[in-house]
């Protein structure tokens, strides 16, 4: 379904960015929804001044600021390239006239949604494990293709530990 939706079902504008370059920053509105071609970007939240990474998309992903997507309002997301990355961007428009045109395009994004719920939910779980030895061994299981595609600090950051905890957890 994710060809379909790149080959014909929306009008994709491409997009490159650079390295630490942002796709969205904080009290921005971004109705967009993004394809990774390739790279990697991350997406975080500032706590007093502290990055707060939430979660990442790398090649192949879908990705929205979900927030701002759905309300349509601005959204305290920034959204940034690790590495270069080359997007593939629609608008919201788009999209939801893609969905609403095909009954199987509904279940399609019905299903993207589901899978967006459970891994919120894999994220909470993570987050209120105790142990930074669980949070990493789920989050290796979970998506192993994160630790090729990202740099062990933003890990680190997303798995609340130091680096050299993560660094310690990966040699055992």
């Amino acid at each position: 379904m994710i060809q379909k939706l790149l080959n014909d079902g929306l009008h994709w504008e491409k997009r490159e960015f650079k390295r630490n370059e942002f796709l969205k920053i904080s009290g921005s509105t971004d109705t967009d929804i993004y394809f990774v071609e390739n790279g990697s970007v991350r997406i975080f939240i500032m706590d007093e001044n502290e990055e707060r990474i939430i979660r990442f998309g790398y090649t192949g992903n879908i990705l929205v600021s979900m927030d701002s997507f759905l309300s349509g309002k601005p959204s305290d997301f920034y959204i940034q390239a690790i590495k270069k990355t080359t997007v593939k961007v629609a608008s919201k428009k788009d999209f939801y006239a893609f969905i609403q045109s095909d009954e199987e395009h509904l279940k399609f994004w019905i299903s993207i949604l589901e899978d967006l719920v459970l891994q919120q939910l894999e994220r909470e779980k993570d987050l209120l494990t105790n142990s930074p030895k669980e949070r990493f061994e789920r989050v290796l299981k979970r998506s192993p293709k994160l630790f090729q595609e990202v740099p062990n600090k933003y890990i680190a950051n997303y798995l609340r530990m130091s680096p050299e905890t993560l660094s310690r957890l990966k040699k055992s």
